[in-house]
Protein backbone atom coordinates (compact mmCIF):
# COMPACT_ATOMS: atom_id res chain seq x y z
CA UNK A 1 0.00 0.00 0.00
CA UNK A 2 1.42 3.58 -0.39
CA UNK A 3 3.39 5.24 -2.72
CA UNK A 4 6.93 3.99 -2.37
CA UNK A 5 9.96 6.39 -2.59
CA UNK A 6 13.53 4.65 -2.33
CA UNK A 7 16.37 6.14 -0.24
CA UNK A 8 20.07 6.00 -0.69
CA UNK A 9 20.84 2.75 1.16
CA UNK A 10 17.32 0.92 -1.96
CA UNK A 11 15.21 0.26 1.04
CA UNK A 12 11.51 1.53 0.13
CA UNK A 13 10.07 3.75 1.72
CA UNK A 14 6.64 4.44 2.37
CA UNK A 15 6.04 8.26 2.51
CA UNK A 16 2.79 9.10 1.55
CA UNK A 17 -0.69 7.71 2.14
CA UNK A 18 -2.29 5.15 -0.41
CA UNK A 19 -3.67 7.36 -2.82
CA UNK A 20 -1.02 10.03 -2.74
CA UNK A 21 0.51 11.28 -5.64
CA UNK A 22 3.59 13.76 -6.69
CA UNK A 23 4.56 15.30 -9.74
CA UNK A 24 7.78 16.59 -9.89
CA UNK A 25 10.21 18.96 -11.95
CA UNK A 26 9.43 19.94 -15.40
CA UNK A 27 6.50 17.63 -15.38
CA UNK A 28 4.81 19.52 -12.36
CA UNK A 29 6.01 22.95 -14.26
CA UNK A 30 4.27 21.76 -17.49
CA UNK A 31 1.20 20.97 -15.84
CA UNK A 32 0.32 24.13 -14.00
CA UNK A 33 1.57 26.38 -17.25
CA UNK A 34 -0.94 24.16 -19.00
CA UNK A 35 -3.83 24.77 -16.83
CA UNK A 36 -3.09 28.68 -16.08
CA UNK A 37 -2.90 28.80 -20.12
CA UNK A 38 -6.41 26.90 -19.85
CA UNK A 39 -7.82 29.76 -17.82
CA UNK A 40 -6.75 32.36 -19.52
CA UNK A 41 -7.93 31.01 -23.05
CA UNK A 42 -11.32 31.09 -20.97
CA UNK A 43 -11.74 34.38 -20.90
CA UNK A 44 -9.14 35.28 -23.65
CA UNK A 45 -12.14 36.15 -25.87
CA UNK A 46 -14.29 37.91 -23.82
CA UNK A 47 -11.58 40.59 -23.88
CA UNK A 48 -12.35 44.37 -25.43
CA UNK A 49 -15.78 46.13 -27.03
CA UNK A 50 -15.59 43.03 -29.61
CA UNK A 51 -15.39 40.43 -26.62
CA UNK A 52 -17.76 37.55 -26.55
CA UNK A 53 -20.37 36.75 -23.65
CA UNK A 54 -19.85 33.35 -21.48
CA UNK A 55 -22.83 31.58 -20.57
CA UNK A 56 -22.56 30.07 -17.49
CA UNK A 57 -24.76 27.17 -15.82
CA UNK A 58 -24.61 26.11 -12.60
CA UNK A 59 -25.23 22.82 -10.71
CA UNK A 60 -29.48 24.19 -9.90
CA UNK A 61 -29.74 24.86 -13.99
CA UNK A 62 -29.29 28.87 -12.96
CA UNK A 63 -27.87 30.84 -15.71
CA UNK A 64 -25.59 33.48 -15.79
CA UNK A 65 -24.73 35.36 -18.80
CA UNK A 66 -21.31 37.44 -18.59
CA UNK A 67 -18.35 38.76 -20.17
CA UNK A 68 -16.90 40.31 -16.61
CA UNK A 69 -13.69 38.04 -16.28
CA UNK A 70 -13.99 37.86 -12.63
CA UNK A 71 -17.40 36.82 -12.47
CA UNK A 72 -16.75 34.08 -15.70
CA UNK A 73 -13.71 32.54 -13.26
CA UNK A 74 -15.75 32.90 -9.52
CA UNK A 75 -19.00 30.43 -11.35
CA UNK A 76 -16.93 28.24 -12.96
CA UNK A 77 -15.84 25.68 -10.06
CA UNK A 78 -12.35 25.63 -11.08
CA UNK A 79 -10.41 22.54 -9.48
CA UNK A 80 -6.93 22.97 -10.29
CA UNK A 81 -4.74 24.02 -7.94
CA UNK A 82 -2.92 26.54 -10.05
CA UNK A 83 -5.64 27.73 -12.06
CA UNK A 84 -7.08 28.91 -8.61
CA UNK A 85 -4.29 31.13 -8.46
CA UNK A 86 -5.24 33.16 -11.65
CA UNK A 87 -8.90 33.10 -9.85
CA UNK A 88 -7.89 35.03 -7.18
CA UNK A 89 -5.86 37.73 -9.03
CA UNK A 90 -9.30 38.13 -11.06
CA UNK A 91 -11.28 38.54 -7.39
CA UNK A 92 -8.17 40.43 -5.89
CA UNK A 93 -8.05 43.11 -9.01
CA UNK A 94 -12.08 43.19 -8.90
CA UNK A 95 -11.75 44.12 -5.47
CA UNK A 96 -9.32 46.25 -5.97
CA UNK A 97 -10.07 48.39 -8.87
CA UNK A 98 -13.41 46.33 -10.34
CA UNK A 99 -11.77 46.31 -13.79
CA UNK A 100 -9.09 44.79 -15.46
CA UNK A 101 -9.76 41.86 -14.37
CA UNK A 102 -9.80 39.92 -17.61
CA UNK A 103 -6.58 41.32 -18.79
CA UNK A 104 -4.93 40.48 -15.31
CA UNK A 105 -5.52 36.90 -16.47
CA UNK A 106 -4.66 37.18 -19.81
CA UNK A 107 -1.56 38.63 -18.63
CA UNK A 108 -0.05 36.11 -16.65
CA UNK A 109 -1.49 33.43 -18.76
CA UNK A 110 0.59 34.55 -21.33
CA UNK A 111 4.07 35.10 -19.20
CA UNK A 112 3.53 31.73 -18.31
CA UNK A 113 3.18 30.67 -21.96
CA UNK A 114 6.44 32.81 -22.86
CA UNK A 115 8.08 31.47 -19.61
CA UNK A 116 7.31 27.90 -20.52
CA UNK A 117 9.67 28.57 -23.96
CA UNK A 118 12.37 29.73 -21.75
CA UNK A 119 11.76 26.24 -19.68
CA UNK A 120 12.27 24.04 -22.75
CA UNK A 121 15.62 25.95 -23.35
CA UNK A 122 16.91 25.02 -19.62
CA UNK A 123 16.51 28.16 -18.36
CA UNK A 124 15.92 28.09 -14.70
CA UNK A 125 12.94 29.29 -13.50
CA UNK A 126 14.05 31.35 -10.43
CA UNK A 127 16.20 33.58 -12.91
CA UNK A 128 13.16 33.43 -15.18
CA UNK A 129 11.42 34.95 -11.80
CA UNK A 130 13.95 37.46 -11.19
CA UNK A 131 13.97 38.58 -14.70
CA UNK A 132 10.14 38.93 -14.52
CA UNK A 133 10.32 40.82 -11.43
CA UNK A 134 11.90 44.02 -12.05
CA UNK A 135 10.52 43.87 -15.41
CA UNK A 136 7.24 44.23 -13.51
CA UNK A 137 8.83 46.80 -11.42
CA UNK A 138 10.07 48.91 -14.66
CA UNK A 139 7.00 48.44 -16.53
CA UNK A 140 5.25 50.08 -13.82
CA UNK A 141 7.28 53.56 -14.06
CA UNK A 142 6.88 53.35 -17.61
CA UNK A 143 2.95 53.26 -16.70
CA UNK A 144 3.48 56.52 -14.49
CA UNK A 145 5.53 57.81 -16.78
CA UNK A 146 3.10 58.39 -19.45
CA UNK A 147 0.26 58.94 -17.58
CA UNK A 148 -1.64 62.32 -17.37
CA UNK A 149 -2.41 63.74 -14.00
CA UNK A 150 -6.14 65.66 -14.26
CA UNK A 151 -8.61 66.98 -11.69
CA UNK A 152 -10.05 64.50 -9.72
CA UNK A 153 -13.23 65.92 -9.79
CA UNK A 154 -13.43 66.71 -13.29
CA UNK A 155 -16.91 65.50 -14.35
CA UNK A 156 -15.78 65.52 -18.24
CA UNK A 157 -13.02 63.03 -18.03
CA UNK A 158 -14.98 60.92 -15.25
CA UNK A 159 -17.91 60.45 -17.78
CA UNK A 160 -15.12 59.57 -20.31
CA UNK A 161 -13.76 56.78 -17.82
CA UNK A 162 -16.95 55.66 -17.14
CA UNK A 163 -17.98 55.11 -20.63
CA UNK A 164 -14.59 53.37 -21.54
CA UNK A 165 -15.22 50.60 -18.79
CA UNK A 166 -19.00 50.06 -20.04
CA UNK A 167 -17.58 50.17 -23.89
CA UNK A 168 -16.52 46.18 -23.25
CA UNK A 169 -20.16 45.30 -21.57
CA UNK A 170 -23.34 44.41 -22.47
CA UNK A 171 -24.57 47.92 -22.18
CA UNK A 172 -22.54 49.82 -24.75
CA UNK A 173 -25.45 51.41 -26.66
CA UNK A 174 -26.66 53.07 -23.13
CA UNK A 175 -23.37 53.89 -21.75
CA UNK A 176 -24.54 57.31 -22.27
CA UNK A 177 -26.85 57.88 -19.86
CA UNK A 178 -25.21 55.23 -17.61
CA UNK A 179 -22.39 57.04 -17.78
CA UNK A 180 -23.90 60.28 -16.92
CA UNK A 181 -25.82 58.84 -13.48
CA UNK A 182 -22.16 56.86 -12.59
CA UNK A 183 -20.68 60.40 -12.14
CA UNK A 184 -23.23 61.96 -10.73
CA UNK A 185 -23.81 59.35 -7.76
CA UNK A 186 -20.06 58.84 -6.91
CA UNK A 187 -19.36 62.94 -7.11
CA UNK A 188 -22.64 62.60 -4.64
CA UNK A 189 -20.99 60.57 -2.26
CA UNK A 190 -17.34 61.81 -2.51
CA UNK A 191 -15.81 63.66 0.86
CA UNK A 192 -13.04 66.64 -0.44
CA UNK A 193 -10.71 66.61 2.64
CA UNK A 194 -8.04 69.33 1.29
CA UNK A 195 -6.80 68.52 -2.17
CA UNK A 196 -7.83 64.64 -1.87
CA UNK A 197 -10.82 62.57 -2.04
CA UNK A 198 -12.22 59.96 -0.45
CA UNK A 199 -14.99 57.48 -1.81
CA UNK A 200 -17.21 54.64 -0.36
CA UNK A 201 -18.51 52.98 -2.70
CA UNK A 202 -21.00 51.15 -0.37
CA UNK A 203 -22.62 54.61 -0.07
CA UNK A 204 -23.78 53.84 -3.57
CA UNK A 205 -26.88 51.76 -3.23
CA UNK A 206 -27.33 49.53 -6.26
CA UNK A 207 -31.01 48.17 -6.58
CA UNK A 208 -32.30 45.94 -9.65
CA UNK A 209 -35.39 45.39 -11.05
CA UNK A 210 -36.38 43.23 -14.29
CA UNK A 211 -39.00 45.47 -16.53
CA UNK A 212 -38.44 48.47 -18.87
CA UNK A 213 -35.30 49.09 -20.62
CA UNK A 214 -32.10 50.16 -19.19
CA UNK A 215 -33.22 53.35 -20.78
CA UNK A 216 -35.49 53.69 -17.74
CA UNK A 217 -32.56 53.51 -15.03
CA UNK A 218 -32.24 56.25 -12.85
CA UNK A 219 -30.46 57.62 -9.97
CA UNK A 220 -32.59 58.55 -6.88
CA UNK A 221 -31.15 61.53 -4.56
CA UNK A 222 -32.01 59.37 -2.02
CA UNK A 223 -32.42 55.66 -0.79
CA UNK A 224 -34.95 53.04 -2.18
CA UNK A 225 -36.09 50.25 0.32
CA UNK A 226 -37.06 47.23 -1.25
CA UNK A 227 -40.31 47.12 1.14
CA UNK A 228 -43.87 48.32 1.88
CA UNK A 229 -45.80 50.65 3.74
CA UNK A 230 -47.14 48.65 7.14
CA UNK A 231 -50.39 49.48 7.30
CA UNK A 232 -53.04 50.32 4.87
CA UNK A 233 -54.42 53.05 6.53
CA UNK A 234 -51.08 55.04 5.84
CA UNK A 235 -51.38 57.79 3.42
CA UNK A 236 -48.64 56.43 0.45
CA UNK A 237 -47.11 59.64 0.09
CA UNK A 238 -45.98 62.33 2.24
CA UNK A 239 -43.89 65.51 0.88
CA UNK A 240 -42.12 67.66 3.44
CA UNK A 241 -40.97 64.14 5.12
CA UNK A 242 -39.15 64.34 8.88
CA UNK A 243 -37.95 61.16 8.89
CA UNK A 244 -37.27 59.39 12.51
CA UNK A 245 -34.69 56.29 12.18
CA UNK A 246 -35.33 53.36 15.28
CA UNK A 247 -33.60 50.52 15.52
CA UNK A 248 -35.62 49.40 18.53
CA UNK A 249 -38.77 47.48 18.25
CA UNK A 250 -41.94 49.39 18.93
CA UNK A 251 -43.25 46.39 20.59
CA UNK A 252 -43.72 45.14 24.15
CA UNK A 253 -40.58 43.79 24.68
CA UNK A 254 -40.65 40.48 26.33
CA UNK A 255 -39.06 40.09 29.67
CA UNK A 256 -35.86 38.14 29.65
CA UNK A 257 -36.75 36.12 32.80
CA UNK A 258 -39.45 33.54 33.06
CA UNK A 259 -42.25 35.26 34.56
CA UNK A 260 -46.05 34.61 35.14
CA UNK A 261 -49.24 36.44 35.58
CA UNK A 262 -52.50 34.86 37.63
CA UNK A 263 -55.18 36.66 36.27
CA UNK A 264 -58.70 35.26 37.89
CA UNK A 265 -61.40 37.37 36.20
CA UNK A 266 -62.09 39.00 33.18
CA UNK A 267 -61.71 42.41 34.49
CA UNK A 268 -58.04 41.81 35.20
CA UNK A 269 -57.44 40.86 31.80
CA UNK A 270 -59.09 43.87 30.50
CA UNK A 271 -57.12 46.26 31.93
CA UNK A 272 -53.98 43.92 31.77
CA UNK A 273 -54.26 44.54 27.85
CA UNK A 274 -55.36 48.04 28.19
CA UNK A 275 -52.06 49.06 30.07
CA UNK A 276 -49.65 47.23 27.13
CA UNK A 277 -52.59 49.21 24.70
CA UNK A 278 -51.10 52.15 26.98
CA UNK A 279 -47.50 51.84 26.68
CA UNK A 280 -47.72 51.18 23.21
CA UNK A 281 -49.20 54.31 22.56
CA UNK A 282 -47.11 56.43 25.10
CA UNK A 283 -44.32 54.80 22.04
CA UNK A 284 -46.36 56.23 19.58
CA UNK A 285 -47.01 59.38 21.08
CA UNK A 286 -42.88 60.19 21.47
CA UNK A 287 -42.71 59.42 17.50
CA UNK A 288 -45.28 61.83 17.08
CA UNK A 289 -44.38 64.74 19.95
CA UNK A 290 -40.93 64.50 18.00
CA UNK A 291 -42.91 66.10 15.06
CA UNK A 292 -41.87 62.86 12.76
CA UNK A 293 -44.26 62.52 9.80
CA UNK A 294 -42.01 59.07 8.88
CA UNK A 295 -40.70 56.20 10.84
CA UNK A 296 -38.51 53.92 9.52
CA UNK A 297 -37.78 51.14 11.78
CA UNK A 298 -35.13 48.22 11.85
CA UNK A 299 -37.15 46.35 13.85
CA UNK A 300 -40.52 44.98 14.32
CA UNK A 301 -44.01 46.99 14.82
CA UNK A 302 -46.75 45.93 16.61
CA UNK A 303 -49.93 45.92 14.61
CA UNK A 304 -51.44 48.63 18.04
CA UNK A 305 -48.59 50.98 17.11
CA UNK A 306 -49.20 50.76 13.66
CA UNK A 307 -52.94 51.22 14.18
CA UNK A 308 -51.92 54.67 16.12
CA UNK A 309 -49.01 55.69 13.51
CA UNK A 310 -51.76 55.07 10.56
CA UNK A 311 -54.20 57.34 12.98
CA UNK A 312 -51.51 60.16 12.88
CA UNK A 313 -50.99 59.95 9.21
CA UNK A 314 -47.43 58.35 9.89
CA UNK A 315 -45.97 56.05 7.06
CA UNK A 316 -44.18 53.42 8.58
CA UNK A 317 -41.79 50.95 7.30
CA UNK A 318 -40.83 48.10 9.45
CA UNK A 319 -37.78 45.44 9.42
CA UNK A 320 -34.88 47.53 7.25
CA UNK A 321 -31.47 46.13 7.17
CA UNK A 322 -29.03 47.73 9.35
CA UNK A 323 -26.58 48.49 6.27
CA UNK A 324 -29.64 50.27 4.72
CA UNK A 325 -30.85 52.61 7.91
CA UNK A 326 -27.13 53.28 8.00
CA UNK A 327 -27.45 54.73 4.57
CA UNK A 328 -30.75 56.75 5.18
CA UNK A 329 -28.53 58.32 7.58
CA UNK A 330 -26.23 59.38 5.69
CA UNK A 331 -28.76 60.77 3.09
CA UNK A 332 -31.10 62.32 5.02
CA UNK A 333 -28.74 63.53 8.06
CA UNK A 334 -31.23 61.62 10.84
CA UNK A 335 -30.06 60.36 13.62
CA UNK A 336 -30.20 56.78 14.63
CA UNK A 337 -32.34 56.31 17.39
CA UNK A 338 -31.83 53.41 19.92
CA UNK A 339 -34.34 55.17 22.91
CA UNK A 340 -37.67 56.45 21.85
CA UNK A 341 -37.10 58.90 24.99
CA UNK A 342 -33.85 60.63 23.13
CA UNK A 343 -35.95 60.91 20.03
CA UNK A 344 -36.17 64.72 20.10
CA UNK A 345 -36.57 67.19 16.85
CA UNK A 346 -33.29 67.28 15.94
CA UNK A 347 -32.72 64.00 15.18
CA UNK A 348 -34.94 63.78 12.72
CA UNK A 349 -33.91 63.70 8.75
CA UNK A 350 -35.42 65.74 5.66
CA UNK A 351 -36.48 64.03 2.23
CA UNK A 352 -38.11 66.37 -0.43
CA UNK A 353 -40.76 63.49 -0.58
CA UNK A 354 -41.33 59.43 0.64
CA UNK A 355 -44.11 57.69 -1.00
CA UNK A 356 -44.84 54.02 -1.87
CA UNK A 357 -44.52 53.06 -5.60
CA UNK A 358 -45.21 50.14 -7.59
CA UNK A 359 -42.52 48.73 -9.76
CA UNK A 360 -43.47 45.49 -11.80
CA UNK A 361 -45.30 43.52 -8.71
CA UNK A 362 -43.24 44.98 -5.50
CA UNK A 363 -44.16 47.77 -4.06
CA UNK A 364 -41.12 49.75 -2.75
CA UNK A 365 -40.97 52.61 -0.63
CA UNK A 366 -38.71 55.77 -2.16
CA UNK A 367 -36.83 58.42 -0.09
CA UNK A 368 -35.76 61.12 -2.51
CA UNK A 369 -35.40 64.63 -2.92
CA UNK A 370 -32.81 64.74 0.08
CA UNK A 371 -30.49 68.22 0.19
CA UNK A 372 -26.95 66.87 0.09
CA UNK A 373 -27.18 63.21 0.42
CA UNK A 374 -24.17 61.25 1.44
CA UNK A 375 -25.67 58.14 0.24
CA UNK A 376 -27.65 57.62 -3.19
CA UNK A 377 -29.15 55.32 -4.87
CA UNK A 378 -28.96 53.49 -8.64
CA UNK A 379 -32.26 51.91 -9.67
CA UNK A 380 -31.33 49.91 -12.80
CA UNK A 381 -33.78 48.70 -14.89
CA UNK A 382 -33.94 46.27 -18.03
CA UNK A 383 -35.52 43.94 -20.15
CA UNK A 384 -35.17 40.59 -18.15
CA UNK A 385 -33.44 39.30 -15.21
CA UNK A 386 -30.27 38.47 -16.89
CA UNK A 387 -29.57 41.69 -18.77
CA UNK A 388 -30.38 43.58 -15.33
CA UNK A 389 -27.47 41.28 -13.97
CA UNK A 390 -25.30 41.68 -16.31
CA UNK A 391 -26.12 46.04 -15.97
CA UNK A 392 -25.16 45.40 -12.06
CA UNK A 393 -21.93 44.16 -12.72
CA UNK A 394 -21.39 46.36 -15.52
CA UNK A 395 -21.76 49.72 -13.19
CA UNK A 396 -20.33 48.04 -10.61
CA UNK A 397 -16.72 47.61 -12.82
CA UNK A 398 -17.75 50.85 -13.81
CA UNK A 399 -18.49 52.72 -10.66
CA UNK A 400 -15.08 51.37 -9.48
CA UNK A 401 -12.76 52.83 -12.30
CA UNK A 402 -14.65 56.51 -11.48
CA UNK A 403 -13.79 55.84 -8.10
CA UNK A 404 -10.13 54.72 -8.65
CA UNK A 405 -9.24 58.02 -10.67
CA UNK A 406 -11.32 60.30 -8.04
CA UNK A 407 -8.12 58.62 -5.84
CA UNK A 408 -5.62 58.57 -7.74
CA UNK A 409 -6.21 61.01 -10.24
CA UNK A 410 -4.29 59.89 -12.80
CA UNK A 411 -5.02 58.22 -16.39
CA UNK A 412 -3.97 56.87 -19.80
CA UNK A 413 -4.90 55.83 -22.89
CA UNK A 414 -7.01 52.29 -23.49
CA UNK A 415 -7.08 50.16 -26.61
CA UNK A 416 -3.51 48.25 -25.51
CA UNK A 417 -1.96 51.32 -26.21
CA UNK A 418 -0.13 51.85 -22.63
CA UNK A 419 0.88 47.73 -23.23
CA UNK A 420 2.63 48.30 -26.03
CA UNK A 421 4.56 51.50 -25.22
CA UNK A 422 5.73 49.63 -21.90
CA UNK A 423 6.36 47.00 -24.11
CA UNK A 424 8.48 48.90 -27.13
CA UNK A 425 10.30 50.26 -23.67
CA UNK A 426 11.03 47.11 -21.82
CA UNK A 427 12.22 45.75 -24.96
CA UNK A 428 15.23 48.61 -24.97
CA UNK A 429 15.63 48.35 -21.54
CA UNK A 430 16.26 44.63 -21.21
CA UNK A 431 19.62 44.46 -23.72
CA UNK A 432 21.15 46.47 -19.95
CA UNK A 433 20.50 43.47 -18.25
CA UNK A 434 23.74 40.56 -18.17
CA UNK A 435 23.02 37.24 -18.16
CA UNK A 436 20.03 34.99 -19.05
CA UNK A 437 17.27 37.75 -17.03
CA UNK A 438 17.87 39.74 -20.75
CA UNK A 439 15.74 36.82 -21.79
CA UNK A 440 12.95 37.16 -19.43
CA UNK A 441 12.59 40.57 -19.56
CA UNK A 442 11.93 40.38 -23.15
CA UNK A 443 9.32 37.57 -22.69
CA UNK A 444 7.92 39.93 -20.12
CA UNK A 445 7.07 42.32 -23.25
CA UNK A 446 6.03 39.73 -25.13
CA UNK A 447 3.69 38.93 -22.70
CA UNK A 448 2.26 42.54 -22.45
CA UNK A 449 1.81 42.27 -26.37
CA UNK A 450 -0.73 39.45 -25.99
CA UNK A 451 -3.62 42.06 -24.52
CA UNK A 452 -3.43 44.52 -27.82
CA UNK A 453 -3.14 41.05 -29.74
CA UNK A 454 -6.50 39.39 -27.85
CA UNK A 455 -8.13 42.54 -29.28
CA UNK A 456 -7.22 42.44 -32.54
CA UNK A 457 -8.21 38.64 -32.53
CA UNK A 458 -11.49 39.62 -30.85
CA UNK A 459 -12.05 42.54 -33.51
CA UNK A 460 -11.45 40.10 -35.98
CA UNK A 461 -8.23 41.63 -37.26
CA UNK A 462 -5.23 40.40 -38.56
CA UNK A 463 -2.67 39.99 -35.10
CA UNK A 464 0.48 39.98 -36.36
CA UNK A 465 -0.09 42.66 -39.14
CA UNK A 466 -1.75 44.96 -36.24
CA UNK A 467 1.02 44.36 -33.59
CA UNK A 468 3.78 44.93 -35.77
CA UNK A 469 2.13 48.34 -37.22
CA UNK A 470 1.39 49.10 -33.74
CA UNK A 471 4.77 48.36 -33.08
CA UNK A 472 6.15 50.50 -35.50
CA UNK A 473 4.12 53.73 -34.99
CA UNK A 474 5.44 53.68 -31.11
CA UNK A 475 8.79 53.68 -31.91
CA UNK A 476 8.33 56.59 -33.32
CA UNK A 477 7.18 58.25 -30.41
CA UNK A 478 3.27 58.40 -31.09
CA UNK A 479 2.72 56.82 -27.18
CA UNK A 480 -1.00 56.99 -27.64
CA UNK A 481 -1.18 54.27 -30.25
CA UNK A 482 -3.60 51.55 -30.03
CA UNK A 483 -6.20 49.57 -31.19
CA UNK A 484 -9.40 51.21 -32.33
CA UNK A 485 -11.44 47.90 -31.95
CA UNK A 486 -14.80 49.83 -33.01
CA UNK A 487 -13.44 50.87 -36.36
CA UNK A 488 -11.14 47.86 -36.54
CA UNK A 489 -7.96 50.33 -37.30
CA UNK A 490 -4.94 51.40 -35.27
CA UNK A 491 -5.48 54.91 -34.25
CA UNK A 492 -4.60 57.42 -31.33
CA UNK A 493 -6.49 56.11 -28.42
CA UNK A 494 -6.76 59.66 -26.61
CA UNK A 495 -8.47 61.41 -29.37
CA UNK A 496 -10.99 58.57 -29.36
CA UNK A 497 -11.76 59.01 -25.72
CA UNK A 498 -10.68 55.72 -24.68
CA UNK A 499 -9.08 56.32 -21.05
CA UNK A 500 -8.50 54.48 -18.36
CA UNK A 501 -7.18 54.53 -15.00
CA UNK A 502 -3.49 54.44 -14.29
CA UNK A 503 -4.64 52.58 -10.77
CA UNK A 504 -5.97 50.06 -12.59
CA UNK A 505 -2.89 49.03 -15.14
CA UNK A 506 -1.05 49.04 -12.37
CA UNK A 507 -2.64 46.91 -10.09
CA UNK A 508 -3.10 44.50 -13.44
CA UNK A 509 0.98 44.39 -13.95
CA UNK A 510 1.46 43.71 -10.09
CA UNK A 511 -1.30 41.10 -10.07
CA UNK A 512 -0.46 39.45 -13.19
CA UNK A 513 3.32 39.21 -12.66
CA UNK A 514 3.08 38.48 -8.88
CA UNK A 515 0.65 35.48 -9.74
CA UNK A 516 3.24 34.17 -12.42
CA UNK A 517 5.99 34.07 -10.19
CA UNK A 518 4.36 32.40 -8.24
CA UNK A 519 3.79 29.14 -10.65
CA UNK A 520 6.77 29.31 -11.96
CA UNK A 521 8.76 28.27 -8.41
CA UNK A 522 6.80 25.87 -8.19
CA UNK A 523 8.66 22.50 -8.78
CA UNK A 524 6.97 19.80 -7.29
CA UNK A 525 2.97 18.87 -6.43
CA UNK A 526 2.44 16.64 -3.74
CA UNK A 527 -1.47 15.44 -3.50
CA UNK A 528 -2.58 13.28 -0.47
CA UNK A 529 -5.81 11.85 -0.24
CA UNK A 530 -8.20 10.53 2.98
CA UNK A 531 -6.91 7.22 4.09
CA UNK A 532 -9.37 4.36 3.55
CA UNK A 533 -8.71 2.65 6.55
CA UNK A 534 -12.50 2.56 8.47
CA UNK A 535 -13.08 4.17 11.43
CA UNK A 536 -11.27 3.29 15.08
CA UNK A 537 -11.78 0.13 16.68
CA UNK A 538 -11.07 -1.87 13.34
CA UNK A 539 -13.41 -3.27 10.82
CA UNK A 540 -16.17 -0.96 9.33
CA UNK A 541 -19.39 -1.19 9.37
CA UNK A 542 -19.62 -2.46 12.62
CA UNK A 543 -23.44 -3.21 14.07
CA UNK A 544 -23.34 0.10 16.11
CA UNK A 545 -22.39 2.31 13.04
CA UNK A 546 -25.47 4.62 11.56
CA UNK A 547 -27.26 2.90 8.66
CA UNK A 548 -25.90 3.25 5.31
CA UNK A 549 -22.45 3.82 7.23
CA UNK A 550 -21.69 0.13 7.10
CA UNK A 551 -21.27 -0.73 2.92
CA UNK A 552 -18.99 1.55 2.88
CA UNK A 553 -16.16 0.22 5.16
CA UNK A 554 -18.04 3.19 7.84
CA UNK A 555 -16.50 5.91 5.76
CA UNK A 556 -19.17 8.91 6.10
CA UNK A 557 -20.74 8.89 2.73
CA UNK A 558 -18.64 11.11 0.18
CA UNK A 559 -15.50 10.38 0.97
CA UNK A 560 -14.96 8.11 -1.70
CA UNK A 561 -14.44 4.86 0.07
CA UNK A 562 -13.73 2.29 -2.91
CA UNK A 563 -16.86 0.45 -4.12
CA UNK A 564 -15.79 -3.08 -3.04
CA UNK A 565 -15.15 -2.82 -0.15
CA UNK A 566 -18.72 -3.66 1.33
CA UNK A 567 -17.87 -6.66 -0.44
CA UNK A 568 -14.96 -7.52 1.74
CA UNK A 569 -16.74 -7.01 5.17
Amino acid sequence: MGMQATSKGNMPVVLLKEGGTETKGREAQKNNIAAAKIVAEIVHTSLGPRGMDKMLVDSLGDVTITNDGATILKEIDVQHPAAKMLVEISKTTDNEVGDGTTSAVILAGALLSQAESLIDQDVHPTIIVDGYRKAARKAKEYLEDIADTITANDKNILNKIAKTSMQTKLVRKDSDLLADIIVKSVLAVSDKTGDTFDVDIDDIKVEKKAGGSIKDSTIIQGIVLDKEIVHGGMPRKITDAKIALINTALEISKTETDAKINISNPQQLKSFLDEENRMLKTMVDKVIGSGANVVLCQKGLDDMAQHYLAKAGIIAVRRIKESDLTKLAKATGARIVTNLDDLFEKDLGIAENVEERKIEEDKWVFVEGCKHPKSVTLLLRAGSQRVVDEVERSVHDALMVVKDVILKPQIVAGGGAPETFAATKIRGWSKSLEGREQLAAEKFADALEEIPMALADNAGMDPIDTLTLLRSKQQKGEKWTGIDVMKAKIGNMKSSDIIEPLAVKLQIVSAAAEAACMILRIDDVIATQKSAGGPPGGEGGMPGMPPGMGGMGGMPPGMGGMPDMGGMM
